[in-house]
């Protein structure tokens, strides 16, 4: 049977909340990079993991919505919504070095394993692509008891497995690049609820996924959230029926 587990908080730091989530990378030096959304505010940035702190912001044209972020070797790669045109910045100065054409059906996640590149597009297909031609090379569809995980948002390749963002739920679903299987779920609803509960009304869903392969770190965060947080995995103690995960994870 999958896994459950819930995350609990480990580290929290600041988060520009002006910031709408939609990629998200760790870089090593306690440096990430993210892709943020909204037309006229979209940018990738390099920030400070421990301060928040945006250290080069490289802003997009008015007519791009920046999704989806991943780094393959000294290259980021961007997608944008609502068209099939990405992006490729150098990580050094974060200048925008290419355009490409990719053949997903909308531009939401990207991952990357150091050879491939994952992408979804807001549907429940993961796509496998060649970097170099952004050529789909192979697709499955995530389904859950055989029902459709729609809306699959931000990835990221983590030992092996692809984690996606669910959009609209507090969830994360880990999925084998292999073949497609789901291999369980993450449920952080206390996250958003903890920042509700404190007074931040204006925020929107869970949204970034990063991974520190090096101290072995998950940092998630959400669209104009104002703390980004380093996660731990606990198993969930009582095994949740099917019927809960749906609730909770299929939106």
């Amino acid at each position: 049977h999958s896994l459950h587990s819930y995350g609990y908080v480990v580290n929290e730091f600041p988060h520009d909340p002006n910031a709408f989530t939609q990629g998200l990378v760790y870089a090593g030096n306690d440096t990430l990079f993210e892709s943020t959304g909204l037309y006229r505010h979209s940018s990738v940035r390099k920030i400070a993991l421990r301060t928040g702190k945006v250290q080069i912001l490289q802003k997009m044209a008015d007519s791009y919505f920046g999704e989806g972020l991943t780094l393959l070797g000294e290259r980021l790669f961007q997608v944008t919504w609502l068209t099939k045109i990405g992006f490729i910045y150098d990580r050094k100065n974060l200048k925008k070095s290419e355009q490409f054409t990719h053949e997903m059906d909308d531009g939401w996640g990207l991952a990357t394993d150091g050879k491939i590149l994952y992408g979804s597009d807001g549907t429940s297909t993961l796509y496998q692509m060649d970097p170099q031609t952004l050529k789909v090379t192979r697709k499955h569809v995530i389904k859950f008891n055989g029902q459709s995980v729609r809306y699959l948002n931000e990835l990221e390749y983590i030992n092996g497995e692809i984690w996606a963002n669910v959009w609209q739920t507090d969830c994360i679903v880990r999925i084998s690049p292999n073949n497609g299987t789901i291999l369980g779920w993450i449920l952080l609803q206390t996250l958003r609820q903890g920042l509700i509960a404190a007074g931040y009304n204006g925020i929107d869903v869970l949204n970034g996924i990063a991974w520190d392969s090096n101290n072995n770190r998950i940092f998630v965060t959400g669209k104009l959230w104002p703390k980004l947080y380093e996660i731990k995995l606990h198993p969930a103690q009582k095994q949740y029926n099917d019927d809960v995960i749906e609730q909770l994870c299929l939106p």
